[in-house]
């Protein structure tokens, strides 16, 4: 949770000139939802809050003053210019201190399987029930030195304590295989296009030697002497 103080103002105005004007500001339009409360509209410092949400991850919980009082707020939704990377709106949902909430947590793997293997991450993120102002920013797995055949399901991670799973325990999360040859990988690739009916056309020099081969016979054919 970021321990930083954002204060926020409330915000009356909407539509797509309203928050134009906002990010000309340096600012972020954003709102703040939930316990059964109409939604705050807020605008907020453009900096510090790229700053607080970038050090609390993708589940950050940010300390957000509004009118003078501290609002807990979870980090829902963030929209983001895809080019110059400045938050252009961002969702919240009020929480409180001990309060449960259900989030979504990546998974980040360490270490490095055995030799001549594949390592597949199935499922990158896993869904935990935790508390508010302890969400893990992600779970750990390693991976050092497991061999082909091992799988790592859901219920084999290691939890953060007060954390919970929510996932299936049985969601396979990585799944460790041999490596394939590339003579293997290539005939997968060929019998998987061949299904498709993908039809690849040959190369001009083949198409080149296959007519001289053909025009070679038919000319060997007209210079044979007649028989009989």
């Amino acid at each position: 949770m970021s321990e930083d103080l954002i204060k926020a103002e409330t915000r009356t105005e909407f539509g797509k000139g309203a928050a134009r004007r906002i990010r000309r500001a340096n600012k972020v339009p954003a709102v703040i939802y939930g316990h059964g409360n109409d939604p705050i509209h807020v605008t907020l410092p453009g900096h510090d809050t790229m700053m607080a949400i970038k050090h609390g991850g993708t589940n950050a919980v940010l300390n957000i003053e509004v009118d003078g009082k501290v609002q807990l707020a979870l980090t829902k939704q963030i929209q983001q210019h895809a080019i110059k990377g400045f938050l252009e709106h961002v969702d919240f949902v009020a929480v409180r201190k001990g309060e449960k909430v259900t989030v979504e947590v990546r998974i980040h793997l360490v270490g490095d399987a055995a030799a001549e293997t594949f390592v597949a991450t199935e499922n990158n993120v896993v869904t935990l029930e935790a508390e508010a102002t302890h969400i893990p920013e992600s779970i750990e797995v390693s991976i050092e030195g497991l061999t082909a055949g091992t799988q790592i399901l859901a219920s084999d991670l290691t939890l953060p304590a007060g954390s919970t799973l929510v996932t299936d325990p049985d969601q396979l999360i990585v799944n460790i295989t041999q490596e394939k040859s590339q003579e293997e990988a290539e005939a997968e690739l060929a019998e998987a296009e061949s299904e498709a009916g993908i039809e690849h056309d040959a190369p001009e020099g083949e198409d080149a030697e296959a007519g001289a081969s053909a025009d070679g016979g038919d000319a060997a054919a007209d210079s044979a002497p007649d028989e009989g």
